[in-house]
């Protein structure tokens, strides 16, 4: 299992989620909102922009198709509006019950 998440503007997140979820390999999905001060340039309260940051988790044979997609469904290739990133070491555990 492979990790990939974004941080992109909150319209571009919210968009890939609805696009993304339903994708092979993709065995979840969670989109998160928040306002972030440092990454992007439309800011719509003062110095705060809305964001969303998206985290994926994917099968490993589908990583290189899920990070294309969410790359070019978040609009990145036009635009200076987020980051994709992946962790390859997903650590899998159990807890006590």
């Amino acid at each position: 299992m492979i990790v990939i998440g974004a941080l992109v503007e909150k319209e571009a997140g919210l968009k890939a989620y609805d696009d993304i979820h339903t994708m092979n390999g993709v065995e979840y999905v969670f989109v998160e909102t928040a306002r972030s001060d440092d990454l992007f340039d439309n800011k719509q309260f003062g110095d705060f922009g809305e964001s969303a940051v998206i985290t994926i988790l994917v099968q490993e044979d589908q990583k290189d198709q899920i990070i294309d997609a969410l790359y070019y469904l978040c609009g990145l290739q036009d635009m200076d509006i987020g980051n994709v990133f992946v962790e390859d070491n997903m650590v899998r555990s159990t807890l006590p019950n």
